[in-house]
């Protein structure tokens, strides 16, 4: 499998670097970035002002994003070099705008009409019905996260090469795996970041008007209380901030994955069946390699947000 890193710096100088020690991949639908973390035997020296960095496999574009770190070290007559880097979205989690009330905004004008952003798309929905509220210190994903939350009912997530959507992708590529091609199947429970009690203050900064129970946590003998300010995001539904904090704290409760040889193109929101998964949106995709091959993780949530096909 034909595994490339591209180094580039900001005078737009190209460096190719073909011998990958190890690698890690990771994309999930709560990450508003990819990650990646390699580690390589350098055939030609990488540019010390090295500024951003790609991943082909084969000739897809798995990640493309800044460098937040990078060490080259010389040893015994070889030099090896580890990085890890964010994709450029992450800069949506690094930007602030001005904080107030934002009315009859779409999610194009979020996207489009703040910052130029390098090598960030985004789907196109002109949709301004909504608005939004922006608080001191939020970050431009703060408020993706609540346009996409007001106007879908769901939680915006990257797919592509820095791709930004807040609706399932409507033609999804769809991979089924039968046992005899998989290397592994498993499931898992979190509940570290669950919260069984919400509690809001009212206009008049007073608690016990807005308040929610999560049964399902406190069944499971969790006790989390946590006291909140009125969230001026929802003043036209104040308890409906409630549910939203609820359904965040329960993101990725519940996860399935399953292991393979390889890597096929898999992406967020794209549709997989595997063992006594049938037809569910691929919520997280890890690829992981080294000079003994390359082995995908695909995983699917149930949690409280929308996972329909």
């Amino acid at each position: 499998m034909n595994i490339r890193l591209l180094f580039k710096t900001a005078s737009g100088l190209y460096t190719y670097q073909n011998e990958l020690l190890s690698f890690s991949f990771r994309k999930d639908a709560y990450l508003p970035y990819t990650v990646l973390n390699a580690k390589l035997r350098c055939t030609s020296d990488i540019p010390k002002n090295s500024c951003e960095v790609s991943l082909y496999i084969g000739n897809k574009l798995l990640h493309h994003g800044t460098i937040d770190t990078l060490t080259e070290t010389l040893s015994g007559g070889t030099s090896i070099a580890s990085f890890s880097s964010r994709g450029f979205t992450s800069m949506l989690d690094q930007n602030q705008i001005e904080p107030g009330l934002k009315f009859n905004i779409s999610f194009n004008q979020l996207m489009d009409s703040f910052y130029p952003l390098p090598y960030i798309t985004h789907e196109n929905n002109s949709d301004s019905s909504g608005y939004i509220y922006v608080d001191k210190n939020s970050t431009m994903w703060d408020s993706i996260v609540n346009l996409a939350y007001r106007q879908c009912g769901r939680y915006p997530y990257i797919r592509d090469d820095n791709c930004v959507r807040i609706t399932p992708v409507p033609q999804p590529a769809v991979f089924s795996y039968n046992n005899s091609q998989l290397l592994s199947v498993g499931s898992e429970i979190s509940g570290k970041r669950l919260i069984s009690h919400f509690h809001m203050a009212n206009m008049s900064g007073e608690y016990g008007e807005y308040e929610l129970e999560d049964t399902d946590v406190v069944n499971a003998k969790i006790v989390r209380h946590h006291y909140l300010d009125l969230d001026m995001e929802f003043l036209r539904d104040p308890q409906d901030a409630l549910f939203f904090r609820d359904k965040y704290a329960f993101r990725a409760r519940k996860r399935f994955f399953c292991s393979y040889s390889g890597y096929n193109g898999e992406d967020i929101s794209d549709i997989v069946t595997f063992q006594n998964i049938i037809s569910q949106r691929i919520a997280a995709v890890s690829v992981r390699g080294s000079q003994r091959g390359v082995i995908t993780e695909i995983s699917v949530y149930e949690d409280k947000f929308p996972r329909d096909p």
